[in-house]
């Protein structure tokens, strides 16, 4: 055989071999790790604002590390208390406004049990009276299935439940311990990044250190166009959905459109959850113009979704909608709701690493190939 196919399979294995072990590497490894991993990340994308403190503001590196870190709690501190204050309003509200709204419901339910459920009932009980015994003992034991069925259902659930409250106790105290190396991991990292960069350099060919500053440098905008896209998205459905609820004059506008820009965070749910929901209930309980307002907003928000989306990720980090859709898609079927957070950043890091020519040189290692054109 010819030896230049046995080195080119020989280097395709090394490839394979080197992803495959990275991977599961990485994957135990960030079981132990994850919160220097996360500090890592947030280092990462926090060193432009730390550069501008430490070349602008002319501080210590380390004084511009905490400057900038105390910006992002305080800035992170200020949105949550401004969110926790709007729904404490809002709660108060809807403590003098749904017993009344209660009352509509159960005066529904009372009209509706007397004019649907009581007949039906009457013409079953009557067609049950009709039937042979035997067909009566038969309609009697399914009946008796289902409320079994029914009951351990409930069962389970209540004991799942519980088995999982000692759990639920107990990430909070792992959690805050996890954030506390977190914030420390980052400080750390953070002020000596210079530091590892330049250590980085002396361990690795210069060919490659350039590839992956490039590499770094092409993820870092990537990133930030992903992040700035979304925060735009959510901008732009958060101001739509106030305006409209100020035009169809709901009370508390603001705390229901910050509540619904953080749900359209979440894919596939979205508004949705809120106004379906809201939407219904209006229609029940008689008020129709209301009703009638929050679909039509519904719609609005729904539609512009749709067409500024592709249009600004396009934009932003140069993402195909279709491509975007696809990993969507796929990160939903492999890891759940986190999938489809996870999937447009996988998809960010590919589009990444085709740009910065990663592929091509891995492809030209594998057959033999000068790659110093590719890099």
């Amino acid at each position: 055989m010819n030896p230049v196919y046995i080195y080119r399979f020989i280097r395709s294995l090394l490839v394979i071999g080197g992803i495959i072990l990275g991977g599961i590497a990485l994957f135990y490894l960030s079981k132990y790790t994850y919160p220097f991993i996360i500090a890592m990340i947030i280092a990462f994308l926090m060193n432009p604002l730390v550069t501008f403190f430490e070349k602008k503001g002319r501080l210590p590196r380390g004084l511009a590390v905490f400057v900038s870190l105390l910006l992002i709690f305080l800035l992170f501190a200020g949105l949550i208390t401004l969110l926790v204050t709007e729904i404490i309003s809002g709660t108060n509200y809807l403590a003098g406004v749904i017993p009344q709204h209660i009352e509509t419901i159960v005066d529904y339910i009372e009209t509706y049990i007397t004019t649907t459920i009581i007949p039906l009932y009457n013409q079953t009980t009557a067609m049950f009276n009709n039937l042979d015994i035997e067909q009566q003992d038969t309609v009697l034991k399914n009946i008796q299935n289902i409320g079994e069925s029914i009951t351990t259902g409930v069962s389970s659930f209540i004991q799942a439940f519980l088995k999982n409250i000692p759990a639920i106790i107990g990430w909070f105290p792992t959690t805050a311990t996890a954030l506390l190396f977190t914030l420390l991991g980052t400080f750390f990292i953070s002020k000596d990044w210079d530091h590892f960069g330049r250590i980085t350099g002396k361990f690795l060919p210069d060919k490659i250190f350039a590839g992956a500053k490039r590499l770094f440098r092409d993820l870092k905008r990537a990133l930030f166009g992903f992040i700035r896209a979304q925060f735009t998205l959510v901008s732009l459905t958060t101001v739509t959905i106030l305006i409209g609820l100020l035009i169809l004059g709901v009370n508390y506008s603001i705390t229901i459109a910050l509540i619904c820009g953080l749900v359209d965070i979440i894919p596939y749910l979205g508004t949705g959850t809120i106004f379906l929901p809201w939407i219904i209930f209006e229609f029940i309980t008689g008020n129709t113009s209301l009703a009638i307002g929050l679909s039509v907003l519904y719609i609005i928000v729904v539609v512009q979704r749709q067409l500024i989306e592709p249009k600004v990720l396009s934009s932003s980090i140069g993402l195909d909608p279709l491509a975007t859709l696809v990993a969507l898609f796929i990160g939903f079927k492999l890891i759940g709701f986190l999938g489809l957070i996870a999937g447009p950043v996988v998809l960010v890091i590919f589009n990444t690493l085709q740009r910065a020519h990663v592929f091509k040189a891995i492809w030209a290692f594998i057959i033999g190939a000068d790659s110093n054109k590719t890099i």
